[in-house]
């Protein structure tokens, strides 16, 4: 299908049916608070924060006059044996941030390169102290852990893997955590499920032995695949297993750090204190690429102290690590979140979140709602032979009528700006219902 403008292309879009996408664009030229505004005119209220990275709301002043002071003032600064103040005071308020004793930040620059470096960085910790015979990693079923080669390792959508396999040499996966028959139209999390965590002891490390086990990473909720709620108890149960085995829990908090679920991170909702925490998309307010990696010292440490004094401790890095633009932006971002308490505030909309968005129970072939803090599931019943085709046909729906939300399999996805009010929220979810209803007629 050849499009209907060359000037499109040229570009090979990411995660995008990009001949559809050709034959009928669909552009944004401009955004500001709640709302995008289309190339011909119309705005778009934002139910998907961008891609779950504009915690704060588009376009606010603070960081975007903190980004245009920085590029005049110092535009790139190298991250190889040189530094810049905003890298080091971001760094210590993120080390105050994170739970725990989590108190050192490794700077990347995105959600994929961070999860990348948290599995570099647990070999190693295991490798510092002896025990570099611990070299497998554990990822769950339908996690979502980034596009890189490491990411698509442990993660465990299908659809990411099937054309490229695993390129870490040895991986196993925990079962994904969602039952519809137990924990179908569950609100916050479900009360089934805790004992699937027991599979990492009884079947996992049954069949590896601890002593061969590096790391667990599991998304806190995961996001990508479709909104799958933590069980009561489950996060619990994880740490209670590796700390038993001496195995290191990461937490992929790439979608839910920054207010999404309430506190700045998961981690703080559920009361687990992980070994290493992922971080991208919020922490810059999506304004800049950035990501990061949250370590606790004493895997810090470990690493550092292994080296001879003035040797490069951990050979690992990236050229645009802890870039001064998007440092300042992420001061900027979190001085916003600060000053507005907007972490308050989704603890506070989430209940009228909730109740908003399980009206759509009623809707045609919704067969699940499921929620916490501000992000919400809808899944629809697949048309037979057709998986994915009915949420897609909803997703053109609603941004026809004027509202942003994302999709997976069939399954919709909301994750709006912490900044949303309640007559948004009800507008929102009054847009998508029309929308259920007029794809249901398809």
């Amino acid at each position: 299908m050849k499009p209907q403008d060359d000037k499109l292309d040229a570009y090979w879009m990411p995660f995008t049916a990009n001949r559809a996408f050709k034959a009928a664009p669909r552009m944004f030229v401009a955004a500001k608070d709640m709302h995008y505004v289309t190339d011909d005119g119309r705005k778009v209220l934002d139910g998907t924060s961008g891609l779950w990275c504009v915690n704060a709301g588009h376009s606010r002043p603070r960081i975007v006059e903190a980004v245009k002071k920085q590029v005049e003032t110092m535009d790139y600064s190298p991250a190889f044996q040189m530094g810049h103040p905003s890298a080091f005071r971001l760094a210590e308020r993120l080390a105050h941030m994170a739970p725990g004793d989590i108190d050192h930040v490794f700077y990347c620059n995105s959600g994929s390169e961070a999860v990348d470096t948290a599995l570099k960085i647990a070999l190693a910790y295991h490798r510092a102290r002896g025990e570099g015979h611990r070299n497998v990693m554990v990822g769950r079923e339908r996690g979502y852990h980034g596009a890189g080669f490491g990411g698509i390792s442990v993660g465990g959508i299908p659809a990411n893997r099937k054309a490229f396999g695993s390129l870490l040499p040895r991986v196993d996966h925990l079962p994904h955590t969602h039952n519809p028959k137990e924990n179908a139209f569950s609100r916050g999390q479900p009360a089934w499920g805790a004992h699937l965590a027991d599979e990492l002891e009884t079947r996992i490390i049954a069949l590896h032995d601890a002593s061969n086990i590096a790391a667990v990473i599991v998304e806190p909720m995961a996001g990508s695949t479709g909104v799958l709620i933590p069980p009561q108890g489950y996060l619990e149960r994880l740490r209670q297993i590796c700390d038993k085995h001496g195995l290191l829990l990461i937490f992929d908090e790439v979608i839910t750090g920054f207010g999404r679920l309430g506190p700045c991170f998961a981690a703080d909702a559920v009361g687990v204190v992980p070994d290493m925490i992922t971080i991208a998309k919020g922490i810059t307010n999506g304004t800049v690429p950035m990501g990061a990696v949250l370590v606790r010292r004493g895997i810090h440490d470990a690493v550092v102290n292994s080296a001879p004094p003035g040797m490069v401790e951990l050979f690992h890095g990236y050229t645009y690590s802890g870039h001064p633009l998007a440092t300042a932006a992420a001061e900027a971002a979190l001085d916003t979140f600060e000053e507005e308490e907007l972490f308050k505030r989704a603890q506070e909309l989430a209940p009228y979140f909730e109740q908003a968005v399980h009206t759509l129970s009623e809707m045609p072939n919704v067969i699940d709602i499921r929620n916490m803090g501000l992000v919400a599931g809808i899944e629809l019943e697949s048309k037979p032979g057709k998986p994915a085709e009915r949420a897609y046909n909803a997703f053109l729906k609603c941004f026809e009528k004027g509202l942003l939300v994302r999709t997976t399999g069939d399954i919709i996805a909301l994750a709006p700006p912490l900044i949303i009010s309640k007559a948004q929220i009800d507008e929102l979810v009054g847009m998508l219902g029309d929308a259920l209803k007029e794809a249901g007629r398809d």
